[in-house]
């Protein structure tokens, strides 16, 4: 008797049509199966968590959107605000490198200007860039002159910032993205555009915030 060959095509004659089975070793078969549990083994969870990605950007674009909406500039003055930090910012370290810590903060063309300068030379220099930008309608000059903070008394600025907006949203007395917070060596920086009202409240709520050490307004009111 012949021994069927596993591997080799087997034909059936069915009216007019010819069926033909093809077996495959055991082996082949079952490196197949795997491979293919391999697959979905690592398809799906990519799948999965493109989909919690598209969820997180969307909620995050949402949030977004949420924040133009209810900011009282223009979105055309966002964007440019936008600009004016990134070319403030950048002029300022290519003229100065490391010699300077200084943050550049725009709020409908004003900027305020915060951190330290070797030299008052060097403070007002930092200035008259900024002050150079277009867009730029005034600057208010916060640099100290003396040395650089150490990177652990700027995380505590920013811990002091964190604090001082939530108090603002669990006061609930103004909105409180119409207030920008900004925060150096302990000293709190206000900015918006706000009514007499809502700076004073503001204003209470940052002066009892642990860690503040003096609170500064750069507001611009609306009558």
């Amino acid at each position: 008797m012949q021994e069927r060959v596993e591997d080799a095509p087997q034909e059936r004659i069915k009216g007019d049509k010819v069926e033909v089975e093809i077996f495959f070793p055991r082996e082949y078969m079952q490196n197949l199966n795997l491979k293919l549990l391999v697959v979905v083994f690592f398809l799906f969870p990519l799948s999965f968590l493109s989909g919690c990605a598209a969820v997180a950007v969307t909620g995050a674009a949402a949030g977004s959107g949420y924040a133009v909406a209810e900011d009282r500039r223009t979105s055309g003055t966002m964007m440019q605000d936008e600009s004016i930090e990134f070319k403030s910012n950048g002029r300022i370290k290519d003229k100065f490198g490391r010699k300077v810590h200084v943050e550049a903060t725009s709020f409908n063309g004003k900027v305020l200007l915060t951190g330290q300068a070797a030299s008052a030379k060097v403070k007002n220099e930092v200035g008259d860039i900024v002050q150079a930008v277009e867009g730029v309608r005034d600057v208010t000059n916060e640099i100290a002159v003396g040395e650089i903070k150490p990177l652990t008394a700027r995380s505590y600025d920013a811990w002091i910032t964190s604090k001082v907006k939530a108090k603002f949203v669990n006061e609930g007395l103004f909105q409180a993205n119409h207030v920008k917070v900004v925060t150096e060596d302990g000293v709190v920086y206000l900015m918006g555009m706000v009514d007499r009202e809502e700076a004073q409240s503001a204003v209470k709520i940052a002066r009892s915030t642990d860690g503040v050490r003096k609170v500064v307004e750069v507001f611009e009111y609306q009558e």
